[in-house]
Formats: structure tokens, C-alpha cells, sequence
């Protein structure tokens, strides 16, 4: 079953922790490399899992992205923005620092936080921007993913076709209308920074349908790996769009190229890993497994390594409000630090949570002359 693909649980390892580098402002040309195909990764995995019998069963499938997408997105923006004013009396956040481009967020007034969880509720909005910065994928996923589910079954039931042409259809029409927005200055304002992130989505979201079709005919080769690696490595040194809220006609010839070929690099990347097996598959299909979590905390697992780097080079203690990482001296190895923590702390919390569980259940079942 496609569910128990390791290369899948590999590529997704792989590519959460791509994003966590990324996060981390990584050297320039290694943060560029990344940023050109790293978040359509996610989508096209996504899509790979996409089964026909939702066609039938829509229901289903909706109910299924809303209980992990939209429910954690809830979940936790909720308790972000409880915490977000302790960010500030702990010294976590503050006026002073943040953003790289000198932004800076703000304790909340009672009718900030309201109007944040009506924003949280009804538009997947609202959320701690410093702190929660990548919940932007849960909304983008959600809606790519059940806005494919509605083309579909639109097309598939109005047009004679069937099937992966169907998934083609979406692409096309999906470029098309992003090329529309582009010409015409367009915003989807009902969607959060304008629909344009969940439009990609969508159309890699379709990518990955298509993939999964074809997949026998990408056969895994070494010359393969490292034609994809130059080429990606080509995009990054040119600079080319990621996956962000802003485009120009030009991202609609790159950025599918460059998201492509970024997942097939991945893909074989992530085969070869899986058949060597070993400690490194395991531990990359575990990462693979638990992306949710990484995503979640990988930004407030940052601010240890800020503290780190604030004493190393006797920085002004604000500075741990920097967002996402402390911006001093990027030329430094502190990003290695920044990714190692970001996706080691995340782990180990969820799985001393998973073990602590587990014991109590055991507990409860132990019969009780044993327990005395």
C-alpha cells in the first residue's frame, strides 16, 4: 500500500528537514537550493496519497483533512495565542527585534486576541506570526486538497475525461489561472495573502496524483540524482521562486520545473536511502512520520540556540525575539545549530510524550496484586 512507501516517509523526512534549514537562514546559496523546491515536496507527497475511492466518498475525504489539518491548526494556533503574551513577560519576545526585514510583533490587547480567534476560526488566519510562522501550510494543504477533490469531480463528471487526464486537466487549468492572476493583478481576498500559495498547491497537489500513476517509469539512477541535484543547484544560484506570496509570469515556467525535478531528485535520493536501510532510513522515516510536529515546534526550539549564540558573542539579551533565528553573523556554522535543534527537540518531545503514555496505559492494565 502506497501508506507504507518508505521512500515516501523518507522524501517527507527529508524534505521537513530542508524547511527547518531553510528556517534556520542557512547560507544564501544552500537557503536558495532549498527554497525552490522544498514546500512543493509536501503537496506532490500529498497528492501521492490521494485515493479514487474519495471520488465516490467525498465526505470522507473532507472529514479526513479536516481532523489533521484543520483541527491541529486550531489546536495550536489557539494556545500560541494564549502564550503569546507570556512570550513577552518571559523575555522570548520582544519590541526591540525581529523580523529580517525589521518587522516586530506586539503584546495583544484583549480585542487583538479576539479578533485573532474569530481570524483562527473562520479563516486560518490570526496565528502567531513569530512563533507559528509555517501554519500557513495547514490552510494552503486543506484547501489545495479539497479544492482538487471539487475539479475533479466537476470535470470527471461533466467532460468525457477520466482518470490521471483529469489530474492533467487540474494542472493546466490551475497554471492558467495563475497566469491570469499574475496579467491581472488578481487577490482572492476571501483567502489569507491572496490564494496564490494554495493555487500552487493545488496544481503540485495534482502533481503528486500524476506521479503516483507513473511512478514505475522513474526509474531510480545515479546519473539521474545528480542531473536533477545541478539543475536544482543551477535554480538556486539563480534565484528563483519558492512557493511565497509574491509572482511573475516567469515562476510559471520555473517553478513547476524547478518543483519537479526538486521532488524526482528527492524521490531518488530518498530510494537509495531506503534500500540501504540501516540506522539513517529508520531514523529519516521516523522524521518522515512526525513532520507534524517539526512543524509545530520547530520555531520555539530555535530560541534555545539563540540563547546559545546571545552568550557566545555577548549579544544584547533581546535578541533572543529575533524571528525565526538571530540574524547576527549569518556567516557563522549557528545555523547548523538552528537545524540540528529544530528538528532534534521536536522528536525527542514527542517521543518522551508517546513513551510516558505508553507506560501509564501499562500501568492501568497491570492487575492490581502486582501494582501493590
Amino acid at each position: 500500500m502506497a501508506q507504507r512507501n518508505p521512500v515516501i516517509s523518507v522524501c517527507k523526512g527529508l524534505a521537513i528537514i530542508l524547511m527547518v534549514i531553510g528556517h534556520a537562514e542557512a547560507p544564501e546559496l544552500l537557503t536558495n537550493f532549498i527554497y525552490t523546491f522544498h514546500m512543493p515536496l509536501f503537496f506532490i507527497a500529498a497528492g501521492y496519497f490521494f485515493s479514487r475511492k474519495y471520488l465516490d466518498d467525498p465526505w470522507s475525504f473532507c472529514r479526513k483533512r479536516f481532523d489533521g489539518l484543520y483541527v491541529p491548526f486550531v489546536k495550536w494556533s489557539l494556545i500560541y495565542l494564549v502564550l503569546h503574551n507570556l512570550w513577552f513577560e518571559l523575555g522570548v519576545l520582544n519590541e526591540t527585534y525581529g523580523n529580517w526585514t525589521g518587522g516586530v510583533t506586539h503584546p495583544y490587547t484583549w480585542h487583538d486576541a479576539a479578533m485573532r480567534v474569530v481570524r483562527i476560526l473562520f479563516g486560518m488566519s490570526g496565528y502567531d506570526e513569530f512563533m507559528a510562522g509555517a501554519f500557513w501550510f495547514f490552510r494552503g494543504l486543506l484547501l489545495a486538497s479539497i479544492g482538487y477533490l471539487i475539479l475533479h469531480r466537476l470535470i470527471e463528471g461533466r467532460t468525457p475525461m477520466t482518470g490521471v487526464r483529469v489530474s492533467l486537466c487540474i494542472m493546466v487549468l490551475t497554471l492558467g489561472f495563475i497566469a491570469f492572476r499574475f496579467a491581472n493583478g488578481l487577490s482572492i481576498n476571501v483567502i489569507p495573502n491572496g490564494g496564490l500559495r494554495e493555487s500552487w498547491g493545488m496544481f503540485f497537489f495534482a502533481a503528486g496524483v500524476v506521479f503516483r500513476r507513473f511512478e514505475a517509469l522513474f526509474v531510480r539512477r545515479w546519473w539521474l540524482l545528480l542531473l536533477s541535484f545541478l539543475l536544482i543547484l543551477g535554480a538556486g544560484k539563480l534565484h528563483t521562486c519558492g512557493m511565497n506570496n509574491s509572482g511573475k509570469m516567469i515562476n510559471l515556467l520555473t517553478l513547476p520545473l524547478t518543483g519537479s525535478i526538486g521532488f524526482l531528485m528527492t524521490y531518488w535520493l530518498s530510494g537509495y536511502i531506503a534500500a540501504w536501510g540501516g540506522a539513517l532510513c529508520r531514523l529519516l522515516r521516523f522524521i518522515g512520520d512526525n513532520t507534524l510536529y517539526i512543524l509545530l515546534w520547530h520555531i520555539p526550539a530555535y530560541k534555545l540556540v539563540s540563547l546559545m549564540k546571545i552568550h557566545y558573542y555577548d549579544l544584547d539579551p533581546q535578541q533572543i525575539g529575533c524571528h525565526m533565528v538571530i540574524h547576527f553573523n549569518n556567516t557563522d556554522f549557528f545555523w547548523v545549530l538552528y537545524s540540528i535543534v529544530g528538528v532534534g527537540v521536536p522528536l525527542v518531545l514527542i517521543w518522551g510524550w508517546r513513551r510516558l503514555l505508553a507506560s501509564e496505559r501499562a500501568a492501568r492494565l497491570m492487575p492490581a496484586f502486582i501494582r501493590r
